[in-house]
């Protein structure tokens, strides 16, 4: 019979594959008949061809959220990797000492410190400001805004309250305008101290130590003593402070600033709200002293951009830091390594953490780790989630106010406005939302447990944004302790009947796997999952194992990835990881790793037979090839069309091959067939010049041994004549092949 005359044949005359009598899987994007069980069966023991055939062509478009979801997680996983592996402060957070609690600021919040013996530190107690530390405060000093109103203030009223953000300079403002209110008020002899116990303030009937002289104390961020102080209690404190011949400034941040915040100045104290200063102005100032050259100032500035201190002081804009820069810089050392030193995420973490433990600041510093780059809102919400597991139940939900905050106790965090949309939080440091999670699950014990909750929860939230995120932080976590992650959480996650929690241990396994030092260990850990048993929980971690293998972490391993999930696939009769390992396998074409997945598709279905191994190989290529493209994904191609059509000359060779093995048996025939029309009539015109490519592959096919030839001439005469669809482009690639 020639191929331009060949007639349809009957049923039984229709050119003959491997198995004519195999159950027979419907076209992709047809219904199944009713079935008295559903596709994924969650009963143990082996799942049937005919079950697994039939959740593969039926699940293309059920799910669609879910594949969205596993994209958004693989770039927020990228994204992650790429701003570890920028090094941006010098020092790798995979090398950092996080959890070595051994990192000081001299003095608490200021340049200088308090030379004073800890056992001083009692009520009443108060050490002077000796000369050196004087002149570290005052030497070119640059003066805030509203400076002189807070030297009048102080020396008419003989009590300042002064509060500003950390970082704005309250410390060296408060001794300057001590210094020169004492100077103004005639007793420059009684000298500038420190009062070493801020809560003395207090108490009932307090005096100062001694008279004439002035006094600053200082209030660190989130201590308790800022609440005892009200209207009431610094009247007190202004009466005995003027009745004694002193002058008292009294410094703090957020909490002090609510204090004193309703007050209508008619009150015997005077209050300044401190703004800060450009930190980059201090340093200059500092460095090259009061109206310095034009030439002089552009030198000094290309230095500190090419030494990061531009960069260093944007992401920590504090004027201590200035100051200290500045020192470094007229002693003549080491610039460099002064920003390494104060970029280091994990210092700056320890730091914070020594500072804020009640369970608001901690909240939002791990939901923002958690969630960075997400709008306010959505981390506010979720801080408020894990604020009510932190603490115990309360009659009203908080008044909590994070925004308020983030000035304040939460510097290293900012609100980035996007224009018209959202603002959105975002760490300073590109480091720095990964250390926090990673000293705060090793250090706050007590805490662990509800932190793990929340996470949880995470995973199920409406927002895919926020559930991929999630995942991702577990990821960070599993680095700290391997061993405990996978017992603790991970297992349970790959093998849960929840299909976001098993995506969200395959990316957080994605994350892991990532890092030199954990490679290893998750390949080994996805193997052994791979490689279980028959039960449907030890179904789901091969699942899972695939979903990790083709994702961003096969990309980086296409060889180990096609491992696992041959070792997934590759269960005798139980074809229940089959959908699995056919996303796996789509995923991976997606990642750029088509010629490592067509290549195991050879190997595996090189026996040709109706052995389970082949059957399962090629319902996963046909699979694959019907899988459009959807951005954004590393390999490139045209959305809505299959990456294996877009790409099909560079790959035609073993392409042709695996198309005449998958039509040529059923169960897949039928399926192979659907999906062949598919590229001819739906998937061909989005792609400019794939109708010559896909006539060059069926000529490729029709040129093997075998009814090749008969098979494709016949569907196409099919196609071409079809009442109800009839296809021109079928009836010209006829004629071409």
């Amino acid at each position: 019979m020639s191929s331009d005359t060949a007639a349809e044949p009957r049923p039984a005359e229709r050119p003959a594959t491997a198995d004519a009598t195999a159950v027979t899987a419907p076209p992709a994007g047809t219904s199944s008949p009713a079935d008295p069980r559903p596709p994924n069966d969650e009963s143990d023991g082996p799942v049937s061809e005919s079950d697994a055939l039939r959740s593969l062509a039926s699940g293309a478009g059920a799910d669609a959220d879910e594949r969205s979801e596993a994209q958004q997680a693989s770039a927020l996983a990228d994204l992650i990797a790429a701003r570890l592996n920028a090094d941006a402060s010098g020092t790798r957070i995979g090398t950092l000492a996080l959890f070595n609690d051994t990192v000081s600021f001299g003095g608490g919040f200021h340049t200088g410190g308090a030379r004073v013996a800890p056992s001083a530190r009692h009520s009443g107690a108060s050490a002077v400001i000796d000369g050196i530390e004087l002149d570290d405060y005052t030497k070119r000093f640059v003066q805030p805004t509203g400076y002189a109103a807070a030297v009048e203030g102080l020396s008419g009223q003989g009590l300042l309250v002064l509060t500003g953000p950390p970082g704005s300079g309250r410390t060296a403002t408060a001794v300057n305008v001590l210094s020169e209110a004492v100077a103004l008020g005639g007793t420059p002899d009684g000298g500038c101290h420190r009062l070493l116990d801020p809560s003395a303030l207090s108490e009932p009937g307090w005096v100062p130590p001694a008279k004439n002289r002035g006094y600053v104390v200082e209030i660190d961020e989130g201590s308790s003593a800022a609440g005892k102080f009200g209207v009431r209690q610094l009247t007190s404190v202004a009466g005995a402070v003027r009745a004694a011949g002193c002058h008292l400034v009294l410094t703090g941040g957020h909490d002090l600033a609510l204090a004193v915040a309703d007050t209508d100045g008619g009150e015997p104290f005077a209050h300044h709200e401190l703004a800060p200063i450009d930190p980059l102005v201090i340093l200059e100032h500092r460095v090259l002293g009061a109206g310095p050259g034009t030439a002089a100032r552009a030198r000094l500035r290309a230095r500190l951009e090419s030494g990061g201190v531009v960069g260093a002081l944007r992401e920590q804009p504090a004027a201590r830091h200035a100051a200290r820069f500045a020192s470094v810089i007229t002693a003549g050392g080491d610039l460099h390594a002064e920003v390494a030193a104060l970029r280091d995420p994990g210092d700056q973490v320890r730091s914070w953490f020594r500072r804020h433990r009640e369970p608001a600041a901690v909240a939002f510093a791990l939901a923002a780790a958690v969630l960075e780059e997400s709008s306010y809102l959505t981390v506010a919400d979720a801080a408020v989630k894990l604020h009510t597991a932190l603490t115990p139940p309360e009659p009203a939900p908080p008044d909590l106010r994070f925004a308020d905050r983030i000035g304040h106790e939460q510097q290293w965090i900012r609100l980035d406005s996007t224009g018209s949309g959202p603002p959105r939080v975002r760490f300073r440091g590109p480091l720095l939302g990964n250390a926090v999670l990673l000293h705060a699950w090793n250090t706050l014990d007590g805490r662990r447990e509800a932190f793990l909750e929340w996470l949880r929860r995470m995973l199920g939230h409406r927002d895919i944004e926020v559930r991929a995120r999630a995942a991702v932080a577990a990821g960070v976590l599993i680095w700290a302790d391997r061993h405990y992650a996978v017992h603790r959480f991970l297992t349970a996650w790959a093998g849960s009947t929840s299909w976001p929690q098993r995506q969200a241990a395959a990316t957080a396994l994605g994350v892991a796997g990532r890092q030199l030092e954990s490679a290893d260990a998750v390949w080994e850990l996805l193997g052994e999952w791979a490689r279980g048993g028959n039960s449907a929980y030890q179904r789901r971690l091969a699942g899972t194992a695939a979903n990790a293998a083709g994702g961003f972490l096969g990309r980086a391993a296409p060889d180990r990835a096609v491992q696992v999930l041959k070792s997934a696939l590759d269960r005798g009769d139980d074809w229940g990881t089959l959908p699995s390992v056919a996303w796996g396998g789509v995923h991976l074409v997606h990642q750029g790793q088509a010629g490592a997945v067509l290549g195991a598709y050879l190997d595996w279905s090189e026996p040709e037979d109706q052995s389970p191994m082949v059957v399962k190989t090629l319902s996963a290529f046909v699979f694959a090839v019907s899988q459009p493209y959807r951005p954004p994904s590393p390999a490139p191609g045209i959305p809505g069309v299959p990456v294996l059509l877009s790409s099909l000359p560079e790959h035609s060779e073993a392409m042709a091959e695996l198309w005449a093995r998958a039509l040529a048996r059923r169960p897949v025939q039928d399926s192979a067939l659907a999906a062949l029309r598919e590229w001819i009539d739906t998937y061909a015109p989005l792609c400019p010049g794939s109708h010559e490519t896909i006539a060059a592959l069926l000529a490729q096919v029709a040129r093997k041994r075998g009814r090749h030839r008969e098979r494709l001439l016949w569907w196409l005469d099919k196609w071409a004549g079809d009442d109800d669809r009839p296809s021109e482009y079928a009836a010209w690639l006829r004629r071409r092949i």
